[in-house]
């Protein structure tokens, strides 16, 4: 996945009136039909008894060790999806959902997956010697794949060699200046300018013959991983499920080709990049283009004189991942769904992309299995998901959506997903905006796992100067085809900004404990944020949502806006709706307090909450367009960054 580092809210655009459309369409017109009454509750056991014991020091206390024991025996091999060596993983993860209460499947999937056959990059110096270069990090116990750039086309290269900072419009431009030419050439790309893809593909439309790309955030002698697949999900099913027998598009076909980049590429570390750069003429780098890492006072941009040799085989082929799955059966609302997801593969060990959430996953299924055997059934159905195939590009948790779209469209409350849940210290988190007043709530009742005596939400608000909470207009991670294509409301979790063992063969258990999170209180601490935030959506009679968020994320945008349109163009229309969407909010809010408090239980009650709540499901589902976005089809929802 995209390193999940703190990203923008997503910037507005005239696309809003449309959002402010659709949003009130649903508040003042949908359907309120199949109500599901509820049975009346034991008054010992209410969902707030349940909620404090989930947390409770009698059930989380051996979690910090639980969890570090899952993450040790989930990354004492690599695990990368397609492989042999990801069966056993799948059949751990399957193992220990496997509890009383708590009904355990797999669904199968067979779509594209691409692997390296053959790589060497080779550096030919002026006086004649040939200087062989590193492509992965030094050799382990288990040998993980080699470094590569997932569906990534073969190809060769003999050309000299072009330092084009981070592969951006405004970098190629300054080269131009300098009169550097780029056709021809095999460019040096500093990570950072956009998606893998997007970088490689703009470096061919300039006539580039081949990328080395590296990364300065990692450790130095660590080579970041990653693919390069343009858009989501396997390629050969675009919109439907790459199942078993099923029919595909063919390789050549232009929808397929159009998802890959037209030169191959290749990721190298920071040590093998200075080799390279150090040897290149011409004229000189410009000084902001020398990030932290790169040790080369007064270095030259190229082209040449050196020459690099670069050679990449591809192995492309079908391949079959497996999605595990957990299900706890709602007993009023059994077909209303709360999920919970993450995924499982890794491009190596994988100790905190992904398996950190793994880990924290499993410890939150054996305390919901320990709830159940206390009496706790929950209203809503929750599902736990373990995601195949996330780092080649969302694949499994995409190809499930897509199967399974009309029942999500109609059923599914909230996703709530955790990639990486431990990266290093701070709390982050984003979300769409009428769950950011349950994710505040909830972590004022979790204790900071680095601060004694505080709270996450004390912490949180004292680190960043108030509550952050940003937008997920991304697509780096398997909340994108939830959001993005389905438009289910979602929050995405996760402790540390960054961390330097990105995709390298350095993510293993030894670095969690001794950096990330040595006393695994961290990870305890998602565990308790992510149990109780699904425990509400399981459990509240009426949906914890508000809407008013979304009244004050607009207001925001409309300013902005505002601020950017020429005079004379007025954004009273826009303004009017956005009032008309207050005033439903706030009635909205009004009828969920009213309902909240009635303690009844008669039919006539429980229909009304039924319908609300369908409301309030129902909502995000307005923020999609039937026909996708220009040139992106498969991103329906209006949220979603350009």
């Amino acid at each position: 996945m995209p390193s999940p580092s703190s990203q923008n809210p997503t910037k507005p655009s005239l696309l809003i009136l449309l959002v402010l459309l659709s949003f009130l369409f649903y508040y003042y017109h949908t359907l309120h039909t199949n109500p599901h009454p509820s049975s009346p509750r034991n008054p010992q056991n209410t969902p707030n008894h349940y909620r404090n014991l989930f947390i409770h020091p009698s059930l989380s206390s051996t979690s910090a060790s639980t969890i570090s024991a899952h993450l040790r025996r989930l990354t004492l091999h690599p695990h990368l999806a397609g492989t042999p060596s990801a069966a056993p993983t799948a059949q751990y993860v399957l193992r220990h959902l496997d509890l009383p209460g708590i009904e355990t499947l797999v669904k199968p999937y067979q779509p594209l997956l691409s692997y390296p056959a053959h790589a060497s990059l080779a550096l030919h110096l002026p006086n004649g010697t040939v200087r062989s270069l590193p492509l992965s990090e030094h050799p382990t116990a288990d040998a993980v794949f080699p470094a590569y750039h997932a569906y990534s086309p073969s190809g060769d290269a003999f050309a000299e060699a072009v330092y084009v900072n981070q592969g951006r419009e405004e970098d190629y431009e300054r080269l131009e200046e300098l009169g550097v030419r780029i056709r021809g050439k095999v460019v040096v790309v500093r990570r950072g300018g956009g998606p893998r893809g997007r970088v490689v593909e703009a470096a061919a439309e300039r006539g580039a013959e081949a990328v080395v790309m590296f990364t300065e955030e990692t450790v130095r002698a660590g080579v970041e991983r990653g693919t390069v697949m343009m858009g989501l999900g396997d390629p050969l099913t675009p919109g439907w499920a790459a199942r078993v027998g099923d029919e595909r598009l063919r390789l050549e076909d232009e929808e397929v080709k159009e998802r890959f980049p037209r030169i191959p590429s290749m990721p190298v570390s920071v040590d093998t990049a200075e080799v390279i750069l150090r040897e290149l003429r011409g004229p000189e780098v410009p000084e902001e283009w020398w990030g932290p890492q790169l040790r080369i006072g007064g270095g030259r941009v190229g082209s040449g004189p050196v020459i690099l040799n670069f050679t990449y085989r591809e192995d492309r082929k079908m391949a079959t991942i497996q999605n595990v799955f957990g299900v706890i059966r709602g007993q009023e609302e059994p077909d209303r769904y709360v999920i919970l997801g993450n995924h499982r593969d890794a491009w190596t060990y994988g100790a905190v992309d992904p398996n950190s959430g793994t880990a924290v996953l499993l410890e939150i299924a054996k305390r919901l299995s320990v709830l159940m055997q206390s009496g706790w059934k929950p209203r809503r159905t929750i599902v736990l998901c373990s995601w195949d195939a996330e780092e080649f590009g969302m694949i499994g948790s995409t190809e499930w959506v897509e199967e399974n779209l009309v029942s999500l469209g109609s059923n599914a409350v909230a996703y709530l997903n955790v990639d990486c849940a431990v990266q290093g210290p701070g709390f982050f988190a984003s979300a769409t905006p009428q769950l950011d007043s349950l994710l505040v709530d909830v972590t004022k009742k979790v204790k900071d796992p680095d601060s004694e005596g505080m709270t996450v939400y004390q912490t949180w608000v004292s680190k960043s100067g108030g509550i952050s909470i940003e937008r997920l207009g991304r697509a780096d991670s398997d909340f994108s085809a939830f959001l993005h294509h389905a438009g289910i409301p979602s929050i995405d979790l996760y402790y540390g900004e960054a961390f330097p063992v990105y995709h390298t063969a350095f993510d293993s258990y030894e670095w969690m404990k001794v950096h990330g999170d040595p006393l695994f209180r961290r990870h305890v601490a998602v565990a308790d944020i992510w149990g109780l935030l699904a425990l509400h959506l399981a459990d509240d009679p009426v949906l914890p949502f508000n809407h008013l968020s979304y009244v004050a994320q607009l207001r925001e945008h409309t300013s902005i806006l505002s601020t950017l349109l020429k005079m004379g163009v007025s954004l009273q229309p826009l303004n009017n709706s956005i009032q008309e969407l207050a005033s439903a909010a706030n009635e909205v809010e009004h009828e969920k307090k009213e309902l909240q408090d009635h303690k009844n239980t008669e039919d006539s009650v429980e229909l009304k909450r039924s319908s609300l709540n369908d409301r309030l499901m129902l909502g995000e589902r307005g923020l999609l367009d039937a026909e996708g976005l220009k040139g992106r089809s498969w991103f329906k929802h209006l949220s979603r960054e350009a």
